[in-house]
């Protein structure tokens, strides 16, 4: 059996490193754009700067946080490139609406909180998403998001006050911690 070369050894760091969080990156990408045609797209490219620059990773505990970076980036990359057609918001993708429509048809409030967060402000539903779904500290995120630490934590707050004030109107007479 020849010897690993360099090449053998990046790919089975890859193999171990980044190819795991391929389906987060794709659930993360298609948080951001609402195509999964686009998600899957923006993952493939962010997986291929990921596997070019894996050298460039030093410490193998922040790859979520790297990955999701390199993954943010390149979704904005995709609207530096080319001007794609807007769209009515009322309107949702197919996604979107199978998104919603998951669940028993007797949990309105699941649904009413999946479209509350839809409709919540990109600004907003970005540090939330990576919050809850891909479960960063406020640190990581604004490492991600390339934003303050305080600017993480507003938002979130924000996030979250609005997301009561759509969901449930009224409850956010509530006092807060």
């Amino acid at each position: 059996m020849p010897n690993s070369g360099p090449s053998d050894v990046r790919r089975l760091r890859f193999e171990r490193l980044v190819a795991p969080w391929r389906d987060d990156l794709y659930r993360y990408s298609f948080w951001l754009c609402r195509d999964p045609d686009l998600a899957e797209d923006v993952v493939q490219e962010a997986m291929l700067r990921a596997f070019r620059s894996l050298d460039s990773l030093k410490d193998e505990g922040s790859v979520k946080a790297w990955l999701l970076t390199i993954t943010r980036r390149e979704h904005a990359r995709v609207y530096e490139r080319k001007r794609l057609e807007t769209q009515d918001i009322d309107e949702l993708s197919a996604a979107e609406a199978a998104l919603i429509a998951t669940g028993n048809d007797s949990d309105t409030d699941v649904d009413d909180m999946r479209k509350a967060i839809f409709e919540l402000d990109e600004g907003y539903r970005e540090p939330l998403a990576l919050q809850v779904m891909f479960g960063l500290t406020t640190e990581e995120i604004a490492v991600t998001m390339e934003i303050k630490q305080g600017a993480v934590l507003t938002r979130l707050h924000r996030a979250r006050k609005k997301l009561i004030e759509q969901v449930r109107p009224g409850l956010s007479v509530i006092s807060e911690d």
